[in-house]
């Protein structure tokens, strides 16, 4: 008996017993890309499974090659070796014009989810360095630039040796993921190591470094939280191109900022904490108001109260 596979977007087919899920599309007026023939020897028929993945054929000899080679996960297809044999399909053609041609083909991203994008809970790292805009001021553009790279030099060790990535970097400060290898638990103890780790390691820079030779030292505001994000490559041939966004971003980012008004070097989300087998001394808890965040949130203070007086901003009223 026929069945039918619904094509997200496009339409809803039938597929006649026999046919792959490639000729039934054809069939039906698809434009699917089969740059071989449908023979299982590219990947330009694949599509997403979004439902029904239990009522396909198992994957053949040939995609298990491809697979093997390319990193797909187990609901990425190749629709001329899948056949249907129960109702409840739901794909997605996954190169639909020349643009995702070349994005899926030409890519040098050899990681399918990446480029795909996945959902996945991860520990979000937000620092910024404090009190740099008196060192500009007062310094030589090369001191400046020497200094930025020595700070951020610290900075990527310790996160890099935790097994952190950092995502983006802007002026005086920098956003970095923890837990593409790891589960959330690991994840958030990686990302508060780090960031003990740089409080440590700026203390002995300051000591043995910028009070000697620059009669100045630096301070930074650190922030993490933990939440289910949105991770993909972007494939913009910037950095790395990838790519974590998501509203526990935003919150980890507001966790940074706050440390001004907490006057404390490192703030972290109660749930991060909470997370921790091994939790460090807080200084304090309570609950405070992010700009753009509806509700309070319940943060651990567990750095130090900043040595030097910061300035006071005004708050936004917007």
């Amino acid at each position: 008996m026929p069945y039918q596979v619904n094509f997200k977007g496009e339409k809803v087919v039938p597929v006649e017993e026999g046919q792959t899920i490639l000729q039934a599309s054809l069939a039906a007026g698809i434009p699917h890309y089969h740059a071989c023939g449908g023979k299982g020897q590219c990947t330009t028929c694949r599509v997403l499974v979004l439902q029904g993945q239990e009522q396909l054929t198992p994957p053949t000899s040939y995609e298990r090659v491809i697979k093997n080679v390319k990193k797909f996960p187990d609901n990425v297809r190749l629709a001329c070796q899948s056949n249907i044999k129960g109702e409840g399909v739901e794909v997605q053609r996954l190169i639909r014009d020349e643009t995702d041609r070349y994005i899926f083909i030409n890519g040098s991203d050899d990681s399918t989810t990446r480029v795909m994008g996945e959902r996945r809970k991860m520990a979000l790292f937000f620092i910024d360095i404090r009190n740099f805009t008196p060192f500009i001021e007062a310094s030589l553009p090369f001191d400046v630039i020497h200094i930025m790279r020595r700070i951020f030099a610290i900075f990527r060790n310790a996160i890099t040796q935790y097994d952190g990535v950092i995502i983006e970097t802007a002026g005086d400060g920098l956003y970095a993921v923890f837990g593409l290898n790891s589960k959330i638990k690991q994840a958030a103890e990686s990302a508060v190591l780090a960031g003990l780790k740089i409080l440590a390691d700026l203390r002995i820079f300051n000591n043995t470094y910028m009070r000697p030779y620059f009669n100045h030292t630096f301070e930074v505001g650190i922030g993490v939280h933990v939440g289910k994000v949105i991770v993909g490559n972007v494939g913009i041939g910037l950095s790395n191109n990838l790519t974590v966004m998501g509203y526990p971003v935003n919150i980890a980012a507001r966790l940074q900022a706050a440390t001004r008004e907490l006057n404390n070097s490192f703030v972290i989300s109660d749930l991060a904490y909470r997370l921790l087998r091994n939790q460090p001394y807080s200084l304090g808890c309570g609950h405070i108001n992010l700009k753009g965040v509806s509700t309070a949130y319940e943060v651990q203070l567990i750095g130090k109260p900043y040595e030097t007086e910061l300035p006071t901003i005004a708050p936004d009223a917007t």
